[in-house]
Formats: structure tokens, sequence, C-alpha cells
């Protein structure tokens, strides 16, 4: 274990990762993918993620809209935890009937119009589903030369060629298409000898895959957790409101499942987990990230920690709706995130061992089963000394052993 994480408290006696059956995580892997399911057309996916949890002997309930929240019992009710990933993605609408016969589009959740061109997809309407490519306004070199260069970059940019002979509006309205249609992007996976995937949707299709391999990895060893555990498959993350509304009062801390972005400036890499210390939205709990980074390291997985300035997750949703709750995350490394993405086996792995190992450590805190805690059984932040403190008054000779103590932080496990 690294020098810097023994003030923490932690040590080699952390919960050990169990073994992933990666065979079970890439049929699952693949098998969601194939399901369409942009945010706001995720019936199929959430019936298909509750079959699964039925396979692994998992109960579970459904909230009005489709979220799902699990649950595997554990030696205490609380505090229990939560470990959240989103079967939602990415995906377009259409908004738009054009004389030309083809579609306008606009995106559902944040991602460029670049990464859309050339896409095939799948239009759902109300008379069935039909298939497409979405083009720029420019698509061919032969009639437009040196033009398809130039075009702007922007949604405005973009039409929706159906497979379909239509040539007018009329023909798209006789064909049953309308304004208000879902747009889902077809994800063309595959798996590489040297084990990388390429897929579209791989956020968060991948993490839901980890997140379910851990569990049966959990369910076979037959171990005993130490509290609670609440397995949650979100429907809207991509558009900011994910883990919003299927928490319950007694969950303390929550680990989210997503992607971290491999690019210059970043730490993440596609080999690796990452462990992220902050997203958009602020920092993550200090004591749970630290937590997460000890299993690892105790485990040896591979892992780097990283922040993501232009992103958000999950948790932020979370906390936003007025949970009083930790929280952390737990990334498989991605390359041209929201793009034709790419991970590795080796990643999704980690990730999922990483988490069996959470699933069996204590929780952060004992005193976190109760809404509002006293301030001695607070957790503390270690704290370097950097020359002498000022005494705070009188009782400044015991304020000044509580501060030594603080920061060698015993923990509390």
């Amino acid at each position: 274990m690294d020098q810097h994480l023994k003030p923490y408290g932690f040590s080699r006696d952390l919960p050990q990762a169990l073994p992933i059956d990666m065979d079970y995580l890439q049929q699952t892997m693949l098998a969601l993918l194939q399901i369409p399911s942009p945010t706001g057309y995720t019936d199929q996916a959430v019936h298909w993620t509750c079959g699964e949890l039925e396979r692994l002997g998992v109960e579970y309930e459904l909230t009005r809209r489709g979220a799902i929240r699990g649950n595997i019992a554990g030696e205490r009710r609380a505090p229990d935890r939560a470990i959240v990933a989103h079967l939602d993605t990415i995906g377009a609408m259409v908004v738009g009937l054009k004389e030309n016969g083809r579609l306008a589009v606009s995106q559902i959740g944040t991602w460029s119009s670049r990464f859309a061109e050339g896409s095939r997809v799948t239009v759902f309407t109300d008379q069935g589903a039909r298939s497409g490519t979405i083009l720029p306004l420019l698509a061919s070199g032969h009639a437009f030369d040196a033009a398809v260069d130039s075009q702007p970059v922007s949604w405005e940019q973009l039409e929706l060629r159906l497979d379909e002979q239509v040539y007018s509006r009329s023909d798209l309205e006789m064909l049953g298409i309308s304004v208000g249609d879902f747009v889902a992007v077809d994800p063309n996976p595959r798996i590489t000898p040297a084990g990388f995937i390429d897929s579209r949707h791989l956020d968060d299709k991948a993490g839901v895959a980890c997140l379910l391999a851990a569990i049966k990895a959990i369910k076979k060893a037959g171990v005993n957790l130490p509290v609670d555990c609440h397995p949650l498959f979100t429907i809207s993350e991509e558009v900011g409101v994910g883990a919003s509304a299927v928490l319950h009062q007694e969950v303390a801390e929550m680990v989210a499942i997503d992607t971290a972005p491999q690019a210059p400036g970043q730490e993440s890499i596609e080999t690796r987990v990452t462990i992220g210390m902050r997203d958009s939205s602020g920092p993550f709990d200090w004591h749970l990230t630290r937590k997460l980074i000890a299993l690892a390291q105790v485990n040896s997985i591979p892992h780097v920690r990283d922040v993501f300035r232009y992103y958000r997750c999950d948790a932020a949703a979370a906390l936003e709706a007025g949970n009083d709750i930790r929280t952390g995350i737990v990334c498989f490394g991605t390359d041209s995130t929201h793009g034709y993405e790419r991970t590795h086996l080796h990643s999704l792995e980690g990730v999922a061992r990483l988490l069996t190992s959470y699933m069996q450590a204590p929780p952060v805190s004992p005193s976190d089963n109760r809404m509002l805690a006293q301030r001695e059984d607070f957790k503390n932040q270690p704290m370097e000394e950097a020359g002498e403190h000022p005494d705070p008054g009188p009782e400044g000779a015991v304020a000044q052993t509580q501060r030594q103590d603080s920061w060698r932080y015993s923990g509390r496990d």
C-alpha cells in the first residue's frame, strides 16, 4: 500500500476483490448495446435489466418512470449503500419534416453533431421502427465539391435520410413520421483480439454490465455483506436528472459507475480504472473516495485518479435533489466519449472487481446510520502541520492535541 494512505487508517485487511466472469460481462454488455435506449425511450432496457436481476436472485422495485432499485440484504440494514449505473444513452429526436423528404433532428443529451454525421440510426415512430442515416446537408463531394469541407458543424447542418422512398413532407406524413419521434444511434460494437471494445453507448451500457457482473460474483461467492447494498439503474442521467428520485433516506453513501474520458489533460487510461475526485458539480466525498483508492491498492487493481471539468454523473443529480449522502465515482477509461467510444476489457474487469470489494467493505462511518450526528462521531480529514498554530482559546492545549490526532486519522471503520 502507498505510504501516503497509512495516515488514513486503512490496512491490508480490507476486503478482497472477487474474480469476475468476463464471458458473462461481455455478453451482458453486448446484449444491452443491442437494446436502443436514448433518454426518454428506455422501457425495453429496463425490462431486460429487471429480467437479469431476477436471474441473479436480486429483489428490486421500479419507480413510476422506470428507474430500478435493487436490494441485496446485508447483516445490517443501515447505514446502507447504493451503486448506480445508467441505462439511458445519448440520442436524438425528430424536430421537423422537411420538404425534401429528410428529417431535421436535435440531440438528446450533450453530444456534438460532429459525432452524429454518418451515424446509422433507428427512428421509432407511432407506426413502427425505421432505419436511416444522419448526414450533413452537403453530403457529397461529387455534388458540392470543396463546399463539403467548409460547412459549419452544428445540428442545424444535419438531416436524417430514411431508408424509404420518401421525397417530400407528404411522403413522410404518409409513412407515419412525426415531430417528437425518438432517434437511437446504432451501436455497431466490436471486441478486438487485443481486448478493446469499440462501440457507441459504452457510456453506460459497459458500466451496467460491470455492476451486474459484480453482483453475479457476490452471489456466486455467497458472501455476507456488512450492510444492505442497493444496485440502482437510472434512466435519465444523460439529461442531468439521474439518481434524483430512486434513493431512500437510509442510503448513506453512493458510488456511481460511469465513463472516464481519455484525452490530453486527463489522467484516465482506457486499460485502467479511474477514480474520480471531482466532476463539474464539485468534489466527491473525501472519505468515500479514499476508501475506494485503498480498496484498489489492496487488491492490486491498476487505477488512476482524475478530475472531470466538463462532466457530471448520477451523483450530482442525487445531491442536487437534496440527498445528504456521501458520493464517489468509479469509471472505466474511455477514448472518444459520446462518439465512437473505445475501452478495454482490463478496465471493465477492474471496475467490477473493485465493486465486489466495496460491497464487502464496512460503511465509511457507522454514525452515518443517523441523519444527524454528534461532533465526536464526525470523521476528520488529515492536515499537515505547518509551523505553530495559534492558541484558539483557554482550551488551547486540548485543542492542539485534538488537531494532532485528527491529521493522523485513525479511520473509525
